[in-house]
């Protein structure tokens, strides 16, 4: 292992020091100047030198920690672990289920309630059967077979205010995840693009973003979502090319944003040639106000899915894309997988059909609803943002909480719930406060106990509590 005195000159990146700062590690350990083994600098002298603070060189340390090209040891320090970055995603999307024997109660992430679902399949699937032509289950599937499916997912949508589109502006999906993945490949250009996010978001979006082998930058959030201002510092900041936004209901801290505020924002998206990723599938019931899509049809792509709605399992989901941008999402989507799987789309073109996928949503939004009233019922009195029939809601923690250790407070009391660092960006804020989601494989009075629990803990920081 060998020390160093590499000192590097940030006046050649421009943007936030931290940014600069790893960079030009990235550029250090890659050109040779810091082979694998090198000690890096501490945290403050480093910091000291280059007269920057000392969360800084932290933040940017930690970056080139998660990327593989760095490796902290407690005690021993910092040192370049490779010289590229790891190969491939270092955290996993999926959160594991307790075993159906756990007296847990898991309301990290939502899970549809079985509403009819398995039958209504089965009536698929013997319709399938009935009606297979062995000539279209050998070849590849093809975009162009998809028009059928893409005038039923128009239909499906008439219940919200997209603006002018049809069957040529939508792009079918493998669920909404891969949604987000394509539109970032359509949007993202450059060596070093940056894609702007909530300064709390979806997981998904930060995982896509660095999938993209783009730069993943916060802004900051109010009681309506994005603040304009923090947005338009961020453009200015960073020439970002992408915005990642859940405006119908803030994943996680489900506010909706007001109709005023969509007009600021697709202002200053137009004024930086932002385009924005519009994440649709969580919204509830209530969806009277225009999308963003509908304000802004020549940059916003919005993005929506079964698997909060009908079921996850099916992975299926669309993107409605900006006017004219349709055929470029859907060869997005050709380079990607060709087309969806022919089980895939077979199966959601009869769902959409004969009604039975809007029913099944109906019931599923009637079940959520009242899971989630029984929910809010037990916690009154806390400092709970919720909306009518969403699958979650967000629990601000009283004074003397942490998130961290109210989910495991709650852990050890039967509950599992998620923190709210697991939604900031690395260095991100976290307050403190967690998100319920409705599990709905959970019988009611087990939601009710958990409730109860929940509501038991809030009054109880740990310095109150027993050992």
């Amino acid at each position: 292992m060998t020390d160093t005195i590499w000192l590097p000159d940030l006046a050649q990146y421009p943007g936030p020091k931290y940014l600069g700062l790893t960079r030009a590690l990235r550029d250090a350990i890659r050109g040779g100047q810091l082979p694998p083994g090198t000690q890096l600098p501490t945290v403050r002298d480093l910091a000291w030198k280059l007269q920057v603070t000392p969360g800084t060189v932290s933040r940017a340390y930690q970056l080139a920690t998660q990327e593989g090209l760095l490796g902290a040891t407690v005690g021993r320090g910092t040192f370049v672990q490779a010289a590229v970055p790891r190969l491939g995603p270092t955290q996993s999307l999926f959160v594991e289920r307790p075993d159906q024997q756990s007296n847990l109660v898991d309301l990290r992430s939502p899970i549809l309630p079985e509403v009819g679902q398995g039958e209504a399949f089965a009536v698929a699937l013997r319709s399938m059967a009935d009606d297979l032509a062995a000539e279209r289950w050998i070849d590849y599937t093809s975009q162009s077979e998809e028009a059928p499916l893409r005038a039923e997912v128009a239909a499906w949508l008439d219940d919200r205010d997209l603006g002018r589109f049809g069957p040529e502006d939508i792009a079918l999906t493998h669920g909404g995840q891969s949604a987000i993945g394509i539109v970032l490949s359509c949007c993202l250009r450059g060596e070093r693009p940056v894609a702007l996010l909530e300064e709390l978001a979806y997981p998904g979006f930060r995982y896509a973003v660095r999938m993209s082998r783009a730069e993943s930058v916060s802004v900051e959030l109010d009681g309506e979502g994005v603040r304009p201002d923090a947005l338009e510092a961020a453009c200015r900041r960073h020439g970002a090319q992408v915005l990642c936004l859940t405006p119908e209901a803030q994943n996680p801290t489900a506010v909706r944003m007001s109709l005023e505020r969509r007009h600021e924002i697709v202002s200053i998206a137009r004024a930086y040639d932002l385009q924005i990723i519009e994440d649709d599938c969580y919204s509830s019931a209530e969806h009277r106000l225009p999308t963003l899509r509908a304000l802004a049809p020549e940059r916003v792509w919005h993005v929506g899915s079964f698997s909060k709605t009908v079921s996850a399992a099916l992975r299926f989901g669309w993107v409605v894309c900006p006017e004219g941008m349709g055929e470029a999402g859907r060869l997005t989507a050709q380079h990607r997988y060709f087309a969806l799987s022919r089980p895939v789309s077979d199966m959601c073109l009869h769902l959409l059909r004969s009604g039975a996928a809007a029913q099944i949503r109906a019931r599923v939004q009637v079940e959520t609803a009242e899971r989630l009233e029984l929910l809010v019922d037990r916690l009154e009195g806390a400092a709970l943002t919720w909306q009518p029939g969403l699958a979650f809601c967000w629990l601000g923690l009283p004074q003397g909480w942490r998130a961290s250790a109210f989910a495991r407070a709650a852990e050890n009391a039967g509950v599992l719930v998620r923190p709210a660092d697991q939604y900031a960006l690395t260095h991100g804020r976290a307050p403190h406060a967690v998100r319920l989601a409705m599990a709905g494989n959970v019988a009611r009075e087990r939601i009710v106990a958990a409730a109860e629990a929940l509501a038991l803990l809030l009054p109880r920081p740990p310095a109150d509590m027993a050992v």
